[in-house]
């Protein structure tokens, strides 16, 4: 936990209301996205008992398991959530827009939007990445055929989940991480993990405070645990409930039956809807916040993403692996480092409260420009090459050295190296050389690109390029880490894959 971060969480536990910890918004939030609440059976890993799931607030769809050790009962309700997935998905195809492509030598075609999945919690996340695990490598024809659609959307629940380990991707998220991520609460970060809690805290009733108003989300039975976990004393009438269904089907009394699954479906949606209300409630809270500059391109990068993986399964792709092969798991490695770094430096660039977390560890400082040479020249190598310089006074030094590389989010496109730190009467002069953005390579440059004298800027060392060595082909991996690997291929040992 960042130091400002504490801080708010005791204004927050002062106040009894939580505290913003971002003045905007970071991650995008589609205008009609797909909500997902699981449910599984207790003491099993991926026994599917219910979901409520769908795009409209007012009508939620409601998919039960009569009887979730029942193998055909598990395909069927994939079947149907993928009835309601995948043309969710495909409603995501309508349009496409163009976009320039490598460094703006190149356009192409990407969907003009990008589906998004959005779970209650981390166990919600959990639960879908073995659903899409346990599906994605199933046979649709011979033993134990399954409906086309079943590998279909387990390969779209493995590829979401995975983007979901992206930062910045809003392509699958979990609600809680969410808001405790804009809002700081007074309750612990275990407790921020309960959803009704943590809106209780943020957005309470006028005649309640933030504790008073999570305090019954404590209680399972005024308010039901958000899933996939069901609450224990529920698991008793869950039991009762089921085994009159059992009874019913050993004696083939298709009105019993019927009755029980009728029961089931009343018991558990009441242990679903309050989540169903809470995640709608989350949503509008978020959609309140301003979004940062820089969540359209992300979100454009995300449907990038899903275009091209659009089109991989269409032309036939294989589903992923089971296991990453060397070099695609050095691959990911380094997407998920750049992919880190760039989030990092976009939240703080986009929202003055990220930033002074950095101002508080050393990544960044701020001062006035104090002085300023801007028809500077330095002798390199062939040549003379315009370098300005500006020095700027701060109260306390930095904790960068001299040649380090800083960026302003003023100036995102300028570079700055420190040459010089000294103490001055009244702080720290540091002097600083520009590069980029100056619009020539001699002297004058354009208006604005150097400061001026008096002018408040902030430098930080976030905003570098962040790059990787090279990862050798799939075909060229050495033997110490595999050797080389053809194109993966589905086998029957993979589509053995067993749920729990």
């Amino acid at each position: 936990m960042s130091t400002l971060t504490a801080l708010a969480k005791l204004r927050a536990e002062q106040a009894g209301r939580a505290q913003l910890v971002t003045t905007v918004r970071h991650t995008h939030i589609a205008e009609r996205p797909f909500v997902l609440i699981p449910l599984k059976l207790a003491g099993e890993a991926c026994a599917p008992l219910a979901a409520m799931a769908g795009t409209d607030r007012d009508q939620p769809h409601l998919l039960v398991v009569p009887q979730p050790r029942n193998r055909t009962q598990r395909f069927r309700f994939t079947e149907q959530l993928a009835a309601l997935l995948l043309p969710y998905f495909d409603s995501c195809r309508e349009q496409t827009e163009t976009y320039t492509a490598a460094r703006g030598k190149e356009t192409r075609e990407r969907y003009a939007d990008a589906p998004q999945i959005l779970l209650p919690n981390p166990g919600g996340l959990a639960f879908t990445r073995l659903l899409g695990r346990s599906t994605r490598l199933r046979r649709t024809t011979g033993e134990h055929a399954v409906d086309p659609a079943v590998p279909l959307l387990g390969n779209w629940l493995t590829w979401a989940c995975d983007q979901s380990e992206f930062p910045g991707s809003s392509l699958l998220l979990c609600m809680t991480g969410l808001l405790t991520a804009h809002w700081a609460t007074g309750q612990s970060s275990s407790e921020d993990g309960n959803l009704a809690a943590a809106l209780g805290w943020i957005d309470p009733p006028a005649d309640l405070t933030g504790p008073e108003a999570a305090l019954p989300a404590e209680d399972p039975g005024q308010h039901p645990p958000a899933g996939p976990a069901t609450d224990p004393v529920f698991d008793r009438t869950l039991v009762e409930l089921i085994a009159a269904y059992d009874a019913a089907g050993a004696t083939d009394d298709e009105q019993r039956q019927a009755a029980a699954v009728r029961n089931l479906e009343t018991e558990l949606r009441t242990q679903l809807q309050p989540t169903w209300r809470d995640m709608w409630h989350g949503i509008d809270l978020l959609r309140d916040l301003p979004a940062g500059r820089s969540v359209a391109d992300r979100w454009a990068y995300d449907r990038t993403a899903f275009t091209l993986r659009s089109q991989y399964i269409a032309e036939g792709g294989a589903p992923q692996p089971r296991r990453d092969h060397a070099a695609g798991a050095a691959r990911r490695l380094a997407r998920l480092e750049d992919a880190v770094a760039r989030y990092q430096t976009d939240r703080a660039f986009d929202d003055p409260l990220v930033m002074a977390e950095y101002e508080l560890d050393g990544a960044a400082f701020s001062g006035q420009v104090v002085a300023r040479d801007a028809e500077r020249m330095v002798q390199g190598p062939k040549r003379a090459v315009f370098r300005p310089l500006i020095t700027l006074r701060t109260e306390t030094r930095p904790r960068t050295g001299d040649g380090k590389d800083v960026r302003s989010p003023a100036r995102t496109g300028q570079k700055a190296v420190i040459i010089d730190i000294r103490e001055a009467e009244d702080g720290f002069d540091v002097d600083l050389e520009l590069s980029g953005g100056l619009g020539k390579q001699k002297p004058p440059a354009l208006p604005g690109a150097v400061p001026e004298l008096g002018e408040e800027l902030l430098y930080t060392v976030l905003g570098g390029h962040f790059t990787t060595a090279a990862v050798p082909d799939d075909t060229d991996v050495p033997w110490t880490h595999g050797g080389p690997r053809e194109g993966y291929q589905p086998t029957d040992d993979d589509a053995k894959e067993v749920w729990e």
